[in-house]
């Protein structure tokens, strides 16, 4: 029997008790149905932890954003809505933010929430700890609180994407009372994470679950109306796909279902497939050279390299449609794109050219070089997307190794530089002065740390460029000096963009108002709810 079909009759075997609130995974745990206003959401890997502030990985965001909020929230065209801040005003001259927060909101400990705690987070705790949230606050002169529940932000100059630094996982608000002057890694109060958000944590066993319960205080009248949120950790690709399929979890996001699963349990009558509430991160997949090895600091190499792949195949045979060809580093479901780039058709006899000349001739047997590229250890999409790419370039005589490694190391081994080729795929927050620049700006070559320029490209007119339009006040301006950049990048290649990735969410077809906002899964759920 194989091992899809053996979970599948497992996980089945519980179906027929659901309806009595039997738990279908055996371990004496009672999870959330339907018939109460529960819901069972699936989340791999588990979280390492779920203090939002210390922590923005994709599992701690989906769990953590329900827990701890923000000044603002996201409409799906990233336009503002209020959160904790119930108003904003910019100054004229762009440089004063005064938001006025809600009243009467507490912590989920009892405490009350003001406008000293969005100071601390956003001047102290979060510049120490959070990558992002240091960048964009440092750009402030000075954050103040007038009163309780009035916060001003003063900037040293314009940037023209402030507004879009408050999402929850940019801008956690902590609470000041349990953090202020610890250490903040080690506080106790990492133990149980206390936020302002519509759920609360009640119960986690590492291995097995994350229960969170409704908020009985939560500031929003009527609001959560589910009633708690299970998240189950199932770190078998095709049990996840049996949890949905069956019924035992009403709730998937991300990379959770393959995806050559996605369409078929899309077809099921109790699911519905969405792809939106992605629109805040607008995921870009590419290929990543090393620039620092020959030959790839060679771009001749690079443009043969990207003549050798076709974007359509990972599209259709990889992604399965859950994506779109990308045709640089701006994703065109943000603003700036320009289409107005170079294009890289697929072509055989064009890539041999530019590799026959840098002087790289095939051997008897057809190999020009070998190369390795190192797997993103993440499920099968990532497995695929390596053997595509080591047949593609075979295609011109380019020999592949594929490295395997777990994802400690993964992360250990590209943050410090230690590879060929790999994969990766970044989100852009909205706007490229927050998602995009720290991929390719110099200043940004960190050593150890990923999601940086790790591919270690340099180009001080790039840096230029990127600096200026982050400051530029008007989008006219900004778009201008986006175009330009981009048409630099597209002809220099520092990485090999492929594909914008469209993330799959399936649920039951029964909740309502669960995809909201443009962070999707990542919001709080405050109106999800059952339809009655």
């Amino acid at each position: 029997m194989l091992r899809r079909d053996f979970t599948k009759l497992i996980l089945a075997s519980g179906a027929a008790g659901m309806a009595g609130g039997l738990n279908p995974f055996g371990d004496g745990m009672a999870y959330a149905q339907s018939g109460n206003g529960g819901l069972t959401a699936i989340i791999q890997p588990e979280p390492p932890i779920l203090i939002l502030p210390l922590n923005q990985q994709i599992p701690v965001g989906v769990v953590g954003g329900k827990i701890y909020e923000s000044l603002l929230s996201y409409d799906f065209d990233l336009t503002p809505k209020p959160q904790l801040a119930e108003s904003w005003e910019v100054s004229e001259d762009g440089l004063t933010y005064t938001f006025k927060l809600v009243e009467g909101v507490k912590w989920h400990d009892g405490a009350p929430f003001t406008a000293a705690d969005v100071v601390f987070s956003c001047d102290v705790m979060l510049k120490e700890v959070h990558p992002r949230a240091r960048a964009n606050f440092e750009r402030c002169e000075s954050i103040t609180a007038d009163g309780d529940y009035t916060v001003i932000f003063k900037l040293k100059e314009p940037f023209a994407p402030f507004l879009l630094a408050f999402e929850t996982s940019s801008a956690p608000i902590a609470p000041k009372h349990l953090y202020e002057g610890a250490d903040y890694r080690n506080a106790p109060a990492n133990d149980t994470p206390v936020g302002t958000g519509p759920f609360r944590l009640a119960e986690w066993v590492a291995g097995s679950h994350i229960r969170l319960e409704a908020n009985p205080d939560y500031y929003q009248e009527g609001k959560p109306h589910l009633t708690e949120i299970y998240y189950r950790v199932i770190p078998d690709g095709a049990a996840r796909a049996v949890a949905m399929e069956t019924g035992e979890a009403q709730l998937s996001q991300f990379s959770d279902i393959e995806t050559f699963d996605v369409s078929r349990l899309a077809e099921l009558p109790h699911l519905e497939l969405t792809t939106k509430g992605y629109e805040f991160f607008s995921p870009v997949l590419w290929y990543e050279p090393n620039l620092r090895r020959e030959p790839f600091n060679d771009v001749r190499f690079r443009k043969a390299m990207m003549h050798l792949l076709d974007r359509q195949i990972i599209v259709d045979r990889i992604m399965f449609g859950l994506a779109e060809p990308a045709t640089g580093p701006i994703a065109s479901t943000t603003k700036f794109y320009d289409a107005d780039v170079a294009n890289y058709d697929t072509s055989v006899e064009k890539a041999t050219a530019l590799l026959d000349e840098m002087g790289l001739t095939p051997d008897a047997s057809g190999n020009r070089i070998t190369i390795h590229h190192l797997v993103v250890p993440f499920g099968e999409m990532w497995t695929r997307l390596a053997e595509y790419f080591r047949q593609a370039m075979s295609a011109g005589g380019i020999e592949v190794v594929l490295d395997s490694t777990d994802p400690g190391g993964f992360a250990e081994t590209v943050s410090n530089w230690d590879y060929d080729t790999t994969c990766n795929m970044l989100y852009q927050f909205g706007d490229p002065a927050l998602g995009v620049a720290r991929s390719y700006i110099s200043s940004n070559i960190r050593k150890g740390v990923m999601f940086t320029n790790t591919e270690g490209y340099e180009n001080a007119e790039v840096d230029r460029l990127f600096s200026e339009a982050a400051v530029q006040t008007t989008e006219e301006a900004r778009q201008e000096l986006y175009s330009a950049v981009q048409k630099i990048l597209v002809d220099e290649l520092p990485v090999l963009w492929m594909t914008e990735q469209k993330f799959a969410t399936l649920h039951d077809t029964r909740i309502k108002d669960l995809i909201v906002s443009a962070t999707g899964v990542n919001a709080n759920f405050a109106e999800a709810h059952y339809a009655s």
